[in-house]
């Protein structure tokens, strides 16, 4: 009986557990390097986040308690057709290009706009709903994101090896979105867009706990601390997401 020949590439580098085996101490100080490496990622990532949300939360606020500029907006829907516009060409460029979400300052730039423009999107849509309604949905995601973070670090449960789950909600969630296309014109159904809101507001609360395993790298699936950029920008849309959706779900309009 023949044996089978493992086929090595001669060209390929090795990869660090192979260079140091058999030199313990160096293995310890290469994990030692990948932690302290893997920690100032998920600092760098926070700190961009929080500037991200501070920046959303003061539009959301401004737009909603100032009764001037709250009128000026909703009188002028064509600003939210320009945010759009920039949100959705800035998106498709920080998620298709990652030469250019790598290269500094172009991917600091790209993020500072796309940031403005979900902000600003987010607030010509909060400034259609009750104050207190608004302000209760901040609570509440700030509250999930919290535990979701919290769990995250602390769960041993490995969410990123749950793609399955993930896809079948989005799949129920787009199944929803036809329905309510197709319904609509025949008149509004609350508890179908009630379903449709928390089947979203589920879901996004799932990728927050995925993109934060993912941040980590203590999991199955983990990124690279070169993406930066990449993991900044899913964890601030899973945000973002949880928040429009317990809007539509909790939200009331204003009188």
């Amino acid at each position: 009986m023949k044996k089978s020949k493992q086929v090595v590439n001669e060209n390929e580098p090795p990869s660090y557990q192979e260079a140091t085996a058999g030199y313990p101490e160096m293995e310890a100080q290469f994990a030692w390097d990948d932690k302290i490496i893997r920690r100032t990622f998920i600092r760098k990532v926070y700190a961009i986040l929080m500037l991200q949300l501070f920046v959303t939360v003061g539009i959301v606020c401004l737009f909603t308690f100032c009764a001037p500029v709250r009128f000026y907006i909703q009188t002028n829907p064509s600003l939210y057709m320009a945010s759009y516009i920039m949100f959705f060409a800035t998106y498709i460029a920080l998620s298709c290009c990652g030469d250019l979400r790598r290269q500094f300052p172009w991917n600091i730039i790209l993020l500072v706009l796309f940031t403005l423009s979900m902000a600003f999107m987010m607030g010509f849509v909060s400034s259609f709903y009750n104050t207190k309604s608004v302000m209760l949905c901040l609570g509440i995601t700030a509250l999930v994101c919290l535990s979701v973070t919290l769990f995250s670090f602390q769960s041993k449960i490995d969410v990123t090896s749950c793609q399955g789950v993930l896809f079948s909600l989005c799949i129920a969630m787009l199944l929803c979105a036809i329905t309510i296309s197709i319904v609509v014109p025949f008149g509004y159904v609350p508890w179908l867009h009630a379903t449709y809101a928390v089947i979203g507001a589920i879901l996004f609360t799932l990728f927050l706990a995925f993109d934060t395993q993912l941040l980590l790298g203590n999991k199955r699936y983990s990124i690279s601390p070169e993406e930066y950029v990449f993991a900044t920008l899913s964890l601030y849309l899973d945000i973002i997401y949880l928040f429009s959706f317990l809007l539509q779900l909790t939200g009331n309009g204003h009188d």
